[in-house]
C-alpha cells in the first residue's frame, strides 16, 4: 500500500459571507434559482462535485458523478456521499418556500440505500420535493436514481422551520 500512487485534487468555494447574505436578502426561491443558475454553490457542493440541475418552488434536483474520490474502502461511493445530497435535495427543496427572513434546518434524515454506485455507473440525479409544509414543520423526500431511472437509494426528512438570525 505504501507505494501505491498517491492522488491529489484540488478545487474553490465562494466566500460563505457572501452566500449567508444572499440567502438572508432573498426569498428562498430566489435564492435557490441564483445558487443553480450563477455556480455560487455551497461549499460542500465543490466539495463533493454536486451540481444543480433544476429548481422550481417546493422541488430540487442536483447532479453527481460518482468519482474515485467518493470511494469507501470496497471502492463503491461512500454512504455518506449518497446522504449528503439526499439531505441537500431534501432541505433545498423546502428553502424553496421559505420567505425572505425565514431558516430551517433538518430535524430527522432517514435514507435507506438500495444498490452500490462506483465510477462507472455514470451520472446519478438526486430530486428532492416537499412532501408536507406547515409554519413550523415539514417533511421532504428525495430520490437518488441513474440516467435510466433505477434507484440508488431514497430519504425522507423532517425539518423546522423558523425566522432567520439577522445577519450581523
Amino acid at each position: 500500500m505504501t507505494d501505491a500512487p498517491v492522488r491529489t485534487r484540488t478545487y474553490s468555494w465562494p466566500d460563505p459571507a457572501g452566500i449567508l447574505d444572499a440567502a438572508a436578502n432573498s426569498t428562498g426561491l430566489e435564492f435557490i434559482s441564483r445558487m443553480l443558475t450563477d455556480g455560487g454553490a455551497a461549499p460542500i457542493s465543490r466539495t463533493i462535485g454536486m451540481t444543480g440541475v433544476a429548481v422550481k418552488e417546493g422541488e430540487v434536483t442536483f447532479g453527481i458523478e460518482p468519482q474515485e474520490f467518493h470511494n469507501n474502502p470496497l471502492g463503491t461511493m461512500h454512504g455518506g456521499i449518497f446522504s449528503t445530497i439526499l439531505d441537500s435535495a431534501c432541505g433545498c427543496a423546502l428553502h424553496t418556500t421559505l420567505a425572505k427572513g425565514q431558516g430551517f434546518t433538518s430535524l430527522t434524515l432517514e435514507v435507506k440505500f438500495l444498490r452500490a454506485a462506483n465510477k462507472d455507473t455514470g451520472p446519478l440525479t438526486c430530486t428532492g420535493r416537499v412532501v408536507s409544509r406547515g409554519r413550523t414543520v415539514a417533511t421532504t423526500e428525495a430520490v437518488l436514481q441513474d440516467a435510466r431511472g433505477r434507484l440508488y437509494a431514497t430519504a425522507t426528512s423532517t425539518c423546522m422551520i423558523f425566522a432567520a438570525p439577522s445577519a450581523a
